[in-house]
C-alpha cells in the first residue's frame, strides 16, 4: 500500500536537487506529484514567510491528509554549538516577533500579552511541539520563526534574552501550527546556512546548505516510513 508524503518548501531553489532527483528516478504524474516506489509524493512551494506558508499549507491540508508532511529548508543558527552545513530536525517552534515592543525597546510576546493563552491548543507552554520528532536520527533543535530575520546586534541581544532557541526561520512555526491543528503527522528538517549575527552575507554558505539538505531529503524518501 502506498504512503502519501507532502514535501513543503518556501522556495523551489531550496529543494531543486530533490525535485531533479524525482524527475529522474520517479514517475512524474504532473508538475507537483510523483510516485517513487511505495510513496506518492506531493511538492508544495509556499513562498517565503509565515503568512504564505499558513495559507498554502492550510489550503492543501483542508482537502487532503498525508502519512507525513515534511518542511525542508535552510535556516540561520542562533546557537554556536551548531555548525554551518549541519542538518537538524526541529522539535519545537514559536513565533518570535508576534507581540508588542515596549517603550524601552524590550519585547512582549503574544502569550505574555494575554491575547493567546500559552496552553491554548495547539500551543503548550507557549510553544508548538512536534510529538513525532526524533525518529530520523538528526540532532533536535528548537526553532524561532520571524517575519523579519535578525541582523542587528541590539535586536539579536533582545531575542536571546527572551527566547532559548537554536535556529531561526521564516516559516517553521506556521508549518507546525497548521499541521498540529489539522492532526497531520509532520517533521521539519533544516540545514544551516549562516549564524544569526550582525548581517554579513559574505559569511553565508547557501550552496552547502542546499546540498546537504537535499541529500538528507533524498535519503528520507529512499528509506521506509519513519
Amino acid at each position: 500500500m502506498n504512503t502519501n508524503w507532502l514535501v513543503v518548501a518556501a522556495t523551489a531553489t531550496e529543494i531543486q536537487p530533490f525535485t531533479a532527483y524525482l524527475s529522474e528516478k520517479a514517475t512524474r504524474l504532473d508538475e507537483m506529484n510523483y510516485v517513487f516506489g511505495d510513496k506518492n509524493i506531493t511538492i508544495l512551494i509556499t513562498g517565503v514567510g509565515l503568512t504564505q506558508t499558513a495559507y498554502h499549507l492550510g489550503f492543501v491540508l483542508a482537502r487532503q491528509s498525508f502519512d507525513w508532511a515534511i518542511n525542508a529548508g535552510i535556516a540561520g543558527a542562533i546557537k554556536r554549538n551548531l555548525t554551518i552545513g549541519e542538518v537538524v530536525e526541529v522539535s519545537s517552534e514559536c513565533f518570535g516577533d508576534t507581540g508588542a515592543e515596549t517603550a524601552t525597546g524590550s519585547f512582549i510576546d503574544i502569550h505574555e500579552m494575554g491575547l493567546i493563552p500559552p496552553d491554548m491548543p495547539p500551543f503548550l507552554g507557549g510553544e508548538l511541539i512536534n510529538p513525532h520528532a526524533g525518529t530520523i536520527g538528526l540532532p533536535l533543535v528548537k526553532g524561532l520563526s520571524v517575519n523579519k530575520v535578525h541582523g542587528y546586534l541590539p535586536s539579536i541581544t533582545e531575542m536571546l534574552i527572551h527566547y532559548d532557541t537554536d535556529i531561526e526561520t521564516m516559516e517553521g512555526a506556521a508549518f507546525f501550527y497548521a499541521c498540529l491543528s489539522a492532526g497531520q503527522p509532520f517533521m521539519q528538517i533544516r540545514s544551516l546556512s549562516n549564524y544569526v549575527e550582525p548581517r554579513d552575507r559574505s559569511k553565508w554558505n547557501i550552496p552547502l546548505a542546499v546540498q546537504v539538505l537535499n541529500a538528507k531529503l533524498i535519503e528520507l524518501i529512499q528509506e521506509a516510513q519513519p
